[in-house]
């Protein structure tokens, strides 16, 4: 207890973000260093790196995703697989650093998400008392649940710290992440945390990686560059399901996951498809084009008929993709779309340094997340402490 006090105590702190998404690439480990707190929050990052998961573990992470192949010791060992994982990556980042993980005041680990019904429950796992025990570094983590239980969605978390780190007092941004999952937030020009809005507009990479691993049999996972989706074209009548998938026209607050755009949703609709003949660029040409439309669909169904929106900060995974990118300014030609790098950030690093700073909250006692965008009945302050 003494060393928790001596931590939350300290106006600096050397903090460790961990983040492992939808997307099943691996761990994401930011090394950050955060002065202050709130709105009064600085922010320098000092490294960020990436490691990725054994096929092995990717599959069993699946596996545990899946309530036809799980149960509960599969989820109960993986959870300390998972904890050790990440407490290896603190420590990988640490040694690339040139630093010790005794000099890390505080770890924040977002976990891996297995199951989340929006509003309801929500389960993360990476046993935090693992990665403390491994490090010797306080550790905050399972942010997601004290929302729910407060009565929020659990999702999005990162509104929070993107109020603090991007609002601008002129300007009306919007911050589209592009994971597995893609999620908007709102943040209007001059205004204070209670008016950010924000929300998953549907699939991010999601369902483009399920269909690149089934069509290469496993031999790749993701679409690089976007490169085979621009060599095909885009299915209409496939498009035209997609579009009418009825998480699109559901009214924010709403979050959604695996459990709806996931493996089972995503094989059922390639599989046919390609028992119809269509060829396998063609079907990622159109996964790519859904996952761009469903975004701009999102704002202009919900947020061009409230504010007039100034810029597009797109981050995630889903900026390397070039040609979803391409498809994404055809859909906005009147909105300028800008990267993470262009305004001094970096995409890729962008959640595991929101965790980083969530914990951060946590332990300055601030509640670190936005009624108005969960839905929760109170600001609350998310994440268990272990020591």
């Amino acid at each position: 207890m003494q060393r928790l006090l001596q931590v939350a105590e300290k106006r600096e702190r050397l903090v460790a973000g961990l983040m492992s998404g939808t997307s099943l690439n691996g761990i994401d480990v930011a090394l950050v260093r955060i002065t202050g707190s709130g709105v009064h929050s600085q922010i320098k990052q000092i490294a960020f790196k990436t490691v990725g998961y054994e096929p092995a573990v990717r599959r069993s992470i699946r596996e545990a995703c899946r309530p036809a192949a799980s149960n509960a010791a599969i989820i109960c060992s993986l959870n300390f697989v998972l904890g050790e994982l990440f407490a290896e990556a603190v420590a990988e980042i640490c040694k690339d650093s040139g630093i010790t993980p005794a000099e890390l005041d505080l770890i924040g680990s977002h976990g891996q998400t297995i199951w989340h019904q929006p509003g309801k429950s929500t389960f993360q796992i990476g046993e935090a008392a693992v990665i403390a025990e491994r490090t010797g570094v306080v550790t905050v983590a399972d942010f997601r649940v004290r929302d729910v239980a407060a009565g929020g969605q659990g999702a999005p978390l990162v509104p929070y710290t993107e109020y603090l780190l991007y609002r601008h007092p002129l300007k009306t941004r919007l911050l589209q992440n592009i994971g597995g999952i893609a999620n908007v937030t709102v943040l209007p020009a001059g205004g204070g945390a209670a008016t950010v809005t924000a929300f998953d507009t549907g699939p991010g990479n999601m369902m483009i990686d399920y269909a690149v691993n089934r069509l290469t049999n496993g031999e790749q996972q993701y679409d690089k560059g976007g490169e085979w989706a621009g060599r095909g074209g885009v299915n209409k009548p496939m498009l035209a399901e997609l579009m009418a998938h009825p998480y699109l026209s559901c009214i924010p607050p709403k979050t959604t996951g695996r459990e709806v755009f996931g493996d089972a949703y995503t094989a059922e609709l390639v599989n046919r498809y390609i028992a119809q003949g269509v060829a396998a660029a063609d079907i990622l040409a159109t996964l790519t084009c859904f996952t761009a439309r469903s975004m701009a669909d999102a704002y202009r169904r919900f947020i061009l008929p409230q504010v007039h929106v100034d810029e597009v900060i797109v981050s995630g995974g889903g900026v390397h993709n070039r040609t979803l990118l391409t498809l994404l300014r055809r859909e906005l030609p009147d909105i300028p779309l800008l990267s993470q790098e262009e305004l001094g950030f970096s995409s890729d690093a962008k959640e595991a340094v929101a965790f980083a700073m969530l914990a951060n909250e946590a332990i300055s006692g601030h509640a670190n997340n936005l009624p108005a965008v969960t839905g929760a009945r109170a600001p609350v302050i998310m994440g268990k402490i272990s020591l």
